[in-house]
């Protein structure tokens, strides 16, 4: 595990990951289900590795500290950690563009039923399921708008983090 190792450039690089996050999750609140975030953990994953889990758990603390702890805080714990893991042993394959649009499509289609565990859980299937089922229109919208976004930034960002960590 010395690849978790933190060197102060990490810190820093992480650290400043962490605020563009959260900045960016703030700036889309209204919208909803639109959101950059899996597009941002994405790229930092490609360029920082299972490093960028240490991201995924400040954030949910910041989340928590901003708008209290709820079922969902136990979602992130495990939810942004897992679309790190997929991109980093996707990243390994070298996956190209189209790949992380789809997956970052995927994600957001899937993201209710994926938040759905703590509620299977809670009250068991009937709830899990009602509350999956009630927000698939939402899911929908998380999808394309989660497409749409990696489509036109996943470049940009990509090239933007070359040059800041070369």
């Amino acid at each position: 595990m010395s690849d978790l190792k933190l060197s102060a450039k990490d810190v820093a690089y992480l650290g400043i990951s962490l605020a563009i996050l959260e900045a960016s999750k703030l700036a889309l609140d209204l919208l909803p289900n639109v959101e950059v975030i899996t597009l941002l953990f994405i790229v930092y994953t490609l360029f920082f590795g299972r490093k960028t889990i240490y991201v995924a758990i400040g954030f949910t603390f910041i989340e928590c500290l901003l708008k209290g702890i709820n079922v969902w805080s136990v979602m992130y714990l495990y939810i942004w950690p897992l679309l790190i893991m997929i991109v980093f042993f996707a990243g390994r394959h070298k996956a190209g563009h189209m790949f992380y649009c789809i997956l970052s499509a995927f994600f957001g289609l899937f993201f209710g039923l994926f938040c759905s565990i703590p509620y299977l859980l809670i009250g068991g299937w009937s709830m899990a399921v009602t509350w999956w089922v009630a927000g698939i229109p939402y899911d929908i919208i998380h999808c394309v708008s989660n497409f749409v976004l990696c489509l036109l930034l996943f470049r940009p960002l990509c090239a933007v983090l070359r040059r800041v960590t070369s």
